[in-house]
């Protein structure tokens, strides 16, 4: 069970990828107490695919929630990695561990639909996985989510790799 992010598409693959959306997770606020009171800050946590078996996350700081969201955006952009399905769902169980989250994720037969909490679906929705079943263990700090869930899917293989990877058929 890999607890480490998968590798990410190049670039060049990565622009020709073209139009890609873009969903916020989170937005999380902190403050700094300076002599004339507090200042603050935003953190932006955004997942980004084409729905279409591509998906990544993006994180982005900034002094004001529009300039954390575009950085989040193209972030995003670069932490992009492949998922395999088959049909509308994915090949096989997998789980994904980063930090004290853990994502279980089911394959589901058609017309199931996502059965997920909202930061796990959004990750999913945004790869393009219509019927599957999740769980997920210990924390549910949202990044920590996020980065479980792209560890899970960045573990799923298909039938061909599997195939090669052994040297037989199945």
């Amino acid at each position: 069970m890999p607890s480490t992010l998968p590798e990410f598409l190049d670039r060049t693959e990565a622009e020709k990828l073209g139009e890609l959306k873009e969903e916020r997770i989170k937005v999380n606020r902190s403050a700094k107490v300076v002599k004339g009171g507090r200042r603050f800050a935003f953190s932006a946590l955004t997942v980004v695919g084409n729905q279409d078996g591509v998906v990544g996350f993006g994180f982005g700081k900034a002094k004001e929630i529009p300039s954390a969201m575009q950085k989040a955006f193209k972030d995003g952009r670069k932490h992009l990695i492949r998922v395999p399905r088959v049909g509308t769902t994915i090949p096989h169980e997998v789980e994904g561990v980063f930090c004290s989250s853990k994502v279980r994720l089911i394959p589901a037969a058609p017309g199931t639909g996502i059965i997920a909490g909202s930061t796990v679906r959004a990750v999913l929705e945004l790869a393009g996985v219509k019927d599957v079943l999740t769980k997920a263990y210990g924390s549910t700090n949202p990044i920590n989510l996020v980065k479980a869930t792209i560890v899970a899917l960045g573990s799923l293989r298909s039938k061909e790799e599997i195939e090669e990877l052994r040297g037989v058929n199945l």
